[in-house]
């Protein structure tokens, strides 16, 4: 986490310093953005990392390996892309959680199924997309991606699950 931080902070400076040098109060207005942005954030990130963490500790290993443990196989991957699917938020509930299940056992290719899921069906998102969209081009986009996270957790789970 040191390096992403490193850089994130970097990055923030140079942000900071370009909008002081412009002279127009933009540094000032960014900063309150992202105070805005925090305090709307914050609750739903706190409860996130304590979902995260209470998973970690009430799961039993036994059963987190069962279910979606790299031994799971196929049904593990299919559970992670129905459960990904169907968490709701952003990515600060879902990366947490995913983080918690990874530390307790889950499998990678469940959790890159996990992942790709959530980014790819989000049922939560379903009814802004009908009404933005409208209901042709959700189904034909949820058709098109159908297969990419079950195929998706494969492939994790075949390059990276390491020796047998």
């Amino acid at each position: 986490m040191l390096i992403p931080t490193a850089i994130m902070g970097v990055l923030a400076i140079i942000l900071l310093l370009t909008g002081y040098y412009k002279g127009q109060g933009q540094h000032i207005s960014g900063i309150k953005s992202a105070l805005n942005m925090t305090l709307e954030i914050l609750p739903l990130l706190i409860l996130a990392f304590i979902v995260a963490g209470m998973v970690q500790v009430l799961l039993p290993s036994e059963l987190i390996s069962k279910w979606i443990g790299a031994e799971s196989g196929l049904r593990g991957i299919f559970i992670g892309t129905i459960a990904g699917a169907l968490v709701p938020g952003g990515p600060y509930v879902s990366l947490p959680i995913a983080a918690g299940l990874l530390r307790s056992g889950a499998g990678i290719g469940t959790m890159v199924a996990f992942l790709t899921g959530w980014s790819l069906w989000a049922f939560s998102r379903l009814p802004m997309e009908v009404g933005i969209l409208g209901w042709k081009f959700t189904l034909i986009r949820l058709a098109s991606t159908f297969f990419f996270p079950p195929i998706a957790g494969l492939i994790a789970h075949l390059l990276f699950a390491g020796p047998k």
